[in-house]
């Protein structure tokens, strides 16, 4: 289905203006003929003819269009994805169900406008079930006619009033109200009308720089690996005494190492200072090994 007479370049004032002109220049089609044009759509694809059913019914998309400008989107997008959905909807049609195909639009251009709202109004998803899309866009409305028209929270009788008429829960209500408060705003926007400077400048990360931490952890993971190369060239006993008096957090005393093994607590302290030595030597002779290779 050709859709290049129904997509438009937006945002210019001049082109909005020229496409609202030219829509109305499309004629409004009787029962019978638009019945005709659906069969012959649905039979037989042609083109001319859900050319047709789509332009008969462009004034139809702006005027649902119209009634989703109040979250700040631009409307020639806004028409657009209505566009959209009418072809799906001609696409969808079925001409033997007895009613008129702008009562079956309505629904999928109602159904493109509001996706395309739900995803372009926040970079938050704003609603992912029927309901929280329901709250989505009949909070506003809800708020107007119980005149919950305060800045911040709602009162709670208001809240709660809300969630009763659209059986959702308060909290969701509560939360869906403080998001629909403000719009998104970009870091990089100026600080002040000469442009110097932008929000993003004064956003500080007292975290250490990755680089940083990268580098940590691969000296890290090389001490480790000589430590562990080192530690298997001693003895059961080294290992383990050395590991107990300089390898925790909460090293054993010579004492309990001195009754554990049945030998003096010098003695304890003699295997330990010489694994360590062990150690020392072992993994200064590896580190510069590395170094000759490098």
């Amino acid at each position: 289905m050709a859709s290049s007479s129904l997509r438009f370049n937006t945002t210019p004032e001049d082109n909005l203006s020229r496409y609202l002109q030219e829509i109305r220049h499309f004629p409004m089609l009787e029962y019978k003929e638009e019945l005709s044009l659906s069969r012959e759509w649905r039979d037989s694809h042609c083109k001319n003819a859900s050319h047709r059913l789509v332009t008969s019914h462009l004034r139809l998309v702006v005027k649902i269009a119209k009634s989703y400008r109040g979250y700040g989107l631009p409307f020639g997008e806004l028409i657009s994805e209505g566009n959209v959905g009418m072809m799906q909807a001609v696409n969808r049609f079925d001409p033997e169900k007895g009613f008129r195909l702008s009562t079956y639009a309505i629904w999928w251009i109602r159904a493109a406008i509001q996706e395309y709202v739900l995803h372009s109004w926040s970079l938050v998803k704003m609603g992912t079930t029927a309901a929280q899309k329901k709250l989505f866009f009949n909070l506003r409305m809800l708020k107007s006619q119980i005149q919950a028209i305060e800045d911040g929270d709602m009162t709670p009788e208001h809240t709660t009033e809300i969630a009763d008429r659209l059986n959702v829960s308060e909290n969701e209500v509560i939360s869906m109200n403080r998001r629909m408060s403000g719009y998104d705003h970009s870091l990089n926007a100026p600080l002040s009308i000469d442009g110097e400077g932008e929000w993003l400048d004064w956003l500080q990360d007292d975290n250490e720089s990755q680089e940083s931490i990268y580098a940590e952890n691969e000296v890290l993971g090389v001490r480790q690996a000589l430590l562990s190369n080192a530690l298997e060239g001693l003895s059961s006993r080294e290992s383990h005494i050395l590991e107990e008096r300089r390898l925790k957090d909460s090293p054993m005393t010579l004492e309990d190492l001195s009754l554990q093994y049945g030998i003096s607590r010098e003695r304890i302290r003699q295997i330990e200072v010489r694994a360590f030595e062990k150690v020392q030597k072992s993994v200064k002779n590896a580190f510069i090994n590395e170094v000759c290779r490098c």
